[in-house]
């Protein structure tokens, strides 16, 4: 109910800027929002119907590792704010964060989710690993979605492409500084929010 009420208010909030200023500005982080709620989708899936068979829960994995990056990916629309805009900046940034925040959730969730369902077949160092690097992975996804403006969608349209500009970094780390940087800050941003909320455990109520 929770993020079905944030999805909304982000949907509402950009329809009213819509509307107030007659721009279509910020009507793509809808699109980006939806992108951010397809690896929830799957890894609830995996948690509704309990799969257990190797092979389509390898397939679920692989097509979650692929759409991952969707959710954190918001986050860097902070770009578009402007001081001068059709709006007032302090309704863009609540808008913009609004979306952030909530794709971010829908993310975090996907990923506990994910955690959850290893470790019934790994061991607890073993997930851990795969968790932090999971993170990393999506962080490099970010900056080839932000930054070489590729897509999830590219590894069916244009697999070679993607490889090339992929295994260009790998192969000549040192000729793109902002790509590892940006990994790498944004890797391990992601790993301490996560982290944060995993380990904040709410105190009980006494009831008197």
């Amino acid at each position: 109910m929770l993020l079905i009420a944030m999805t909304l208010f982000c949907m509402a909030i950009s329809i009213t800027r819509y509307l107030i200023t007659d721009t279509k500005v910020f009507l793509f982080l809808n699109w980006n929002l939806f992108l951010a709620i397809i690896p929830w989708t799957i890894s609830s899936l995996m948690v509704v119907y309990e799969l257990n068979k190797k092979l389509p829960l390898i397939l679920l994995i692989i097509s979650w590792i692929l759409f991952f990056p969707n959710s954190p990916y918001i986050l860097t629309d902070l770009f578009h704010l402007k001081l001068k805009g059709s709006a007032p900046i302090w309704f863009d940034l609540v808008l913009i964060l609004s979306f952030a925040w909530t794709g971010l959730v829908y993310g975090l969730i996907s990923l506990m989710d994910i955690e959850k369902h290893l470790s019934t077949y790994l061991n607890r160092k073993l997930t851990s690993t795969l968790i932090i690097s999971f993170i990393f992975l999506a962080s490099f996804g970010i900056y080839l979605g932000r930054y070489l403006r590729w897509n999830s969608w590219d590894i069916i349209s244009n697999p070679l492409g993607l490889a090339g500009d992929i295994m260009d970094r790998f192969m000549h780390p040192l000729s793109h500084p902002r790509t590892w940087g940006m990994t790498l800050l944004m890797g391990i941003l992601l790993n301490m929010i996560y982290f944060s909320i995993k380990f904040i455990k709410p105190n009980p109520v006494e009831i008197k």
